[in-house]
């Protein structure tokens, strides 16, 4: 992500963030709509998990220009989301709700450019998770 995206990430987020509780929501009502087999995944307290949602979103545009940071953290998170059963596929999923919960949270300031923006956040932090996720089950799959 170059300089100009990553502002873009930060100062839409800012925006999103005193309407976290709400912008939360609407992602997992979004999310389960999308696809209604997500749901059991989810077995804790939504408010919590909302919480925790828009933290992990707060730590992304936080050290958005510090990736090397955030990649750790990032693959921790996926391998955990395949430990509860979270495909390759579902990230799709993820990412058109995110999308979408962001054009309801920003309105007319959800830009063509801030769409881009944060399709490639979305897109390096899926990349980071999958991969960890898919490195974590080839150590599960016994040898020959």
């Amino acid at each position: 992500m170059n300089p100009d995206q990553q502002k873009l990430v930060r100062d839409s987020f800012a925006k999103v963030r005193p309407i976290d509780k709400t912008a939360a929501s609407l992602f997992y009502d979004r999310l389960f709509e999308l696809n209604p087999k997500l749901r059991p995944l989810f077995k804790g307290d939504m408010e919590e998990q909302g919480r925790k949602l828009m933290a992990m979103l707060g730590l992304v545009v936080t050290d958005i220009h510090r990736l090397n940071k955030l990649v750790p953290a990032i693959r921790d998170l996926g391998r955990r989301h395949a430990a509860y059963g979270v495909s390759d596929s579902d990230y799709e999923t993820v990412a058109s709700a995110l999308l979408w919960t962001l054009e309801k949270g920003l309105g007319d300031e959800f830009t063509d450019d801030t769409r881009r923006a944060w399709e490639n956040c979305y897109s390096f932090l899926a990349m980071e998770m999958k991969s960890a996720a898919n490195e974590q089950q080839s150590l599960l799959i016994p040898p020959c």
